[in-house]
């Protein structure tokens, strides 16, 4: 079943009460001023809501379209039990006495405590008690985390005596169990799968366990593993390819030209009773693999295809060959097309060589909806906007032949002031962009649903930078950019606005990428406000620094909202978030649920809560604002903080000292070892690498549970990585017949 949505909105009909009334009461009413329409409207507004808590009671009898809170509830009444201590999210903060943003995210919370598919399944699946399908639904329906599970003892290798043979068992049954028979190196297929979840070959006992928290388990008689993905796929769509050698016809999928392993666009199970195999799960693709079942990985609908001189088919397979392109010794022969899906390579021979430029289809893996992507993102419509349409096929080829019909329609009358351009497909636009918004303007810059187009911003002028600039002329201005990823420069914001809005976008760091994704301008900003009023949002947005340049006597502060973001200054050491020459930004910032990576000078720090800042913050107004629930560099000079680390851990020590528990001799060594201990260690800081922004496996719990909601800090937050596991460990001990050994083992 599917989770079907509990917000069912309903047309409001103000003037409804006032239609039941006599035509001669209306026509008094108007005569007199509608007195009585207005009173009738503010009675019609409170029937409204009680009518909608009326049905929204009727829907919460059944759990296909209760509330999320309401489906623990549910979930009650036949043995459903959520994880211990949270029982206060669902009883507080969910019916008023909290603001919009808090009780939102305690609903997403509900949701994962409570997943609406697990709860419904609940008495079905006691009686698949035990199966290996039931624990990967499991995993599914729990933490929505696709996962293959594999029994470890069919994986036992043993050496069998010889005046113990078994006559009856045959070949087969002997290769599959392993059982007196060495590795065949012949098959790199299937050496190329050992020590993963598709390992099908005979490994010795290990003692460990397969559940054990502190270190990963083996294979064991008892044990039962299951392999998890926690990064998803996501698509490219008929995106253009970058040229990296033209002479010698190298490419890479990526139009960024960094490396960027292909991953397997998952296939859905033909039944419930289906174990996950290799198409049925987000694995990245290997080169034995791609050689041997190229016909399950190539072509249109699948994983990855390749298209060159706007051909209408891809490249036929027979000319695709696997090689291993590293250092780009390789070189196909005459009519091949080498692909190296490791690091998202492509390599032309001689009669293959395209002319017009390449295209491609490809999945990558990322951890959340974040930055620039085709995934889906949740935006208002295009009402009372006038819109136009960018790409093949639309009216409009560029970007700014769509930006100047919009002027000559305001000029003749034909358009207002607010304007929604919309790009519809995954290409990549070379123009350079001004933007000039008077009063009363609203540009919206966005991505089709479906599209992840990119911005190049080339060197256009020898004189002078070039960003994407936006100017106010006039005060009111606005402008949003959505889904967008711009590479290649930054974007520059001038003049009087009104806001500025950056929604699922990317703004490369460092501007650009070298092959192995290291950052190609490190210390160039990505965002530079220069004596400008607009107050900036920034959500769900990746992006470089945030350089601020203003008047700090005549102007006041900016007001910069980073929600659900990563701001990568490329270095912990380098300025995040700063004036010219390091100098404080003259700026109030306002921050939730981010990553900052680098120091941040600001003037003041409104709120920030549920962050990471890797590097140290020098706030000139102190007493202005708070930090709750964030990891703080040592050394930094903040607004108070409240539950933010490693100050809990530093006064956990002290404690001990003041109980006398603690010699004070070493106390000052216990603070140095806890403060590097929840120091925050992530998988890749490097924009590009599927593990970007993420925690690493061996970082302190303070900081991977350390939010006010007890899940991890930063920008990865409301992915609920640490209650998802958790949830998915008690209902394997729930379903794991007894006697048996079940652990998850994180593939990603």
């Amino acid at each position: 079943m599917t989770e079907p949505s509990t917000t069912q909105p309903t047309e409001r009909d103000p003037d409804g009460l006032l239609e039941l009334l006599p035509q001669w009461h209306r026509l008094r009413d108007a005569d007199a001023g509608e007195p009585l329409r207005a009173l009738l409207a503010v009675i019609a507004e409170q029937v409204d809501v009680v009518r909608a808590g009326v049905d929204q009671g009727y829907r919460d009898w059944f759990v296909e379209t209760a509330a999320d809170w309401a489906v623990a509830y549910l979930g009650d009444l036949v043995g459903y039990r959520i994880l211990p201590g949270y029982e206060e999210v669902l009883a507080t903060g969910l019916h008023g006495g909290a603001s919009p943003e808090r009780t939102s995210a305690r609903d997403r919370l509900a949701a994962r405590l409570a997943p609406r598919l697990d709860v419904a399944n609940t008495v079905a699946n006691r009686r698949r008690k035990g199966t290996l399908a039931l624990l990967e639904e499991l995993s599914a329906s729990v933490a929505d985390w696709p996962a293959r599970a594999v029994e470890l003892s069919r994986l036992l290798g043993g050496t069998q005596p010889v005046r113990l043979l078994r006559p009856d068992e045959q070949p087969a049954d002997r290769q599959r169990l392993g059982r007196g028979r060495l590795v065949d190196v012949r098959r790199g297929g299937a050496l190329d799968l050992l020590g993963g979840p598709f390992d099908g070959q005979a490994h010795t006992a290990d003692v460990r366990r397969a559940a054990s928290a502190r270190r990963r388990g083996g294979y064991t008689p008892a044990g039962v593993a299951l392999y998890v993905w926690r990064l998803k796929p996501y698509p490219v769509t008929r995106a253009p390819a970058y040229c990296v050698d033209r002479a010698r016809n190298l490419f890479t999928f990526s139009v960024l030209g960094n490396d960027a392993p292909l991953v397997t666009r998952p296939e859905p199970e033909p039944s419930a009773t289906h174990l996950a195999a290799l198409d049925n799960v987000p694995a990245p693709i290997r080169r034995r693999q791609l050689a041997e079942r190229l016909a399950d990985y190539y072509g249109p609908g699948k994983s990855f295809a390749v298209w060159r001189d706007g051909a209408h088919e891809p490249v036929p397979p027979a000319e695709i060959t696997v090689a291993d392109l590293t250092d780009w010794t390789y070189r196909p022969e005459r009519g091949q097309v080498a692909v190296d899906p490791v690091l998202g390579r492509i390599a032309f021979g001689a009669r293959t060589a395209p002319r017009r430029g390449v295209w491609v289809d490809y999945h990558y893996a990322f951890g959340d909806d974040t930055g620039g992507g085709e995934y889906p993102r949740d935006r208002p419509p295009a009402r009372h906007r006038t819109l136009y349409r960018v790409g093949p096929g639309r009216p409009y080829d560029r970007i700014n032949d769509a930006y100047q019909q919009w002027r000559a329609d305001q000029q003749d009358g034909r358009a207002g002031g607010a304007a929604v351009i919309e790009i519809t497909h995954s290409g990549a636009y070379q123009e350079q962009l001004d933007f000039d918004l008077a009063a009363g303007d609203r540009l919206e810059l966005r991505a089709a649903e479906g599209a992840r187009p990119v911005i190049r911003l080339l060197d256009w002028y020898s004189n002078r930078p070039d960003a994407l600039n936006v100017r106010g002329v006039q005060p009111g201005g606005r402008l949003v950019l959505d889904g967008l990823l711009i590479s290649g420069r930054g974007v520059n914001v001038t003049g009087p606005l009104a806001s500025v809005t950056l929604r699922h976008c990317t703004l490369v760091p460092g501007w650009s990428l070298e092959p192995h994704c290291a950052p190609h301008a490190p210390q160039e900003p990505s965002l530079v406000l220069d004596h400008t009023t607009a107050c900036v949002r920034i959500e769900r947005t990746i992006l470089g620094a945030i350089q601020v340049v203003g008047d700090e006597v005549a102007a006041e502060p900016l007001e910069i909202h980073l929600g659900d973001s990563v701001l990568d200054a490329t270095g912990p050491g380098r300025p995040a978030l700063s004036g010219p020459d390091c100098a404080p930004a003259h700026a109030l910032l306002h921050a939730h649920r981010s990553t900052v990576v680098g120091e941040v000078h600001t003037h003041a720090v409104t709120i920030a809560e549920d962050c990471v800042f890797t590097g140290r913050m020098r706030v000139a107004r102190r007493s202005l604002g708070c930090l709750r629930f964030c990891y703080v560099p040592p050394g930094s000079r903040t607004p108070r903080r409240y539950a933010c680390q490693p100050d809990l851990v530093r006064s956990a020590v002290t404690e001990l000292v003041e109980r006398g528990e603690l010699d004070p001799a070493r106390a000052a060594r216990l603070r140095d070892l806890e403060t590097a201990r929840v120091r925050p260690l992530f998988s890749s800081l490097r924009y590009g690498t599927p593990d970007y922004g993420r925690f690493a496996a061996g970082c302190a719990p303070e900081i991977t549970r350390g939010a006010e909601d007890r899940s991890e800090l930063g920008a990865f937050h409301d992915l609920f990585q640490p209650q998802r596991e958790d949830n998915l460990r008690a209902r394997l001990a729930e379903y794991t017949p007894a006697g048996t050994d079940a652990g998850v083992f994180f593939v990603s």
